[in-house]
């Protein structure tokens, strides 16, 4: 992140409550203050239940918050309509998912497609930015494929290119590692550190990992609702010295 970088997401005070007036009232999210600064790498680390993925769905403007202020690059989201906000999704929004979320019947070219097809992009340039987008996820020669016949980091490849096609400032990947086994976890890492130290995009992390986190520019821990600690990560891809194999493991 350079100096003095535009914060592009701000959450003040937000709270999330659902079944509202019902005897099954719940509020998952209890006064949430953050902002994320242009080019950052930030994840946000928490166990199951503690609201992060709450959260995400928020910041990525698929659910609006019970009370507080969301602005994303300056816009309070409170004023926009349902319209603008998918708007906003589609154009400087990228979602990558645990589950992958990619059409099961529509090959992978197809699939990076979509985005554009719903921003009223040209057939020719879209399929020309796809083509792109794969090569650049180490996807060029699986084009055709179906996702039944890709594996699990395959599909999460072509998902990370779907999340970039119509070219956004800001990419929320909720887990996208934890359907994968460590090797192909650490070459998607590796593949979100690319995006953000040469594309300068903006990612926001949920993970589980502590490990993962530790390689981002900051780590923000959500418990119950709250913000409990915020701190520094290295912001880097660990070195081969500081990881262990899968031969130590097995001797161990």
């Amino acid at each position: 992140m350079s100096e003095g970088a535009n914060t592009v997401i701000s959450l003040k005070n937000i709270i999330k409550r659902f079944y509202i007036g019902t005897p099954n009232e719940l509020q998952i999210l209890n006064g949430i203050t953050l902002d994320v600064h242009e080019g950052e790498f930030v994840s946000i680390v928490g166990q199951s239940g503690s609201g992060k993925s709450t959260l995400m769905n928020l910041i990525g403007l698929l659910d609006r918050p019970t009370e507080g202020e969301y602005h994303i690059d300056g816009l309070d989201t409170a004023s926009a309509s349902d319209n603008d906000l998918s708007y906003i999704r589609n154009q400087q929004i990228g979602f990558v998912f645990q589950t992958y979320n990619l059409v099961p019947k529509t090959d992978a070219l197809k699939n990076v497609e979509l985005p554009m097809l719903y921003a009223g992009v040209s057939r020719k340039e879209r399929t020309q930015r796809a083509l792109e987008l794969l090569e650049l996820v180490d996807m060029g020669d699986r084009t055709k494929h179906l996702p039944e016949e890709l594996s699990g980091g395959q599909k999460q490849r072509v998902a990370i290119a779907r999340a970039m096609a119509n070219d956004p400032a800001i990419i929320l990947a909720d887990e996208p590692t934890g359907a994968l086994d460590s090797k192909t976890g650490r070459a998607v890492m590796d593949l979100f550190h690319k995006l953000n130290k040469e594309q300068g995009k903006t990612i926001l992390l949920i993970t589980h990992s502590n490990e993962l986190a530790e390689e981002t520019d900051r780590i923000i821990t959500i418990k119950d609702g709250y913000i409990t600690g915020e701190r520094k990560g290295s912001g880097c891809v660990p070195t081969p010295s500081e990881t262990v194999s899968e031969s130590e493991v097995t001797e161990a």
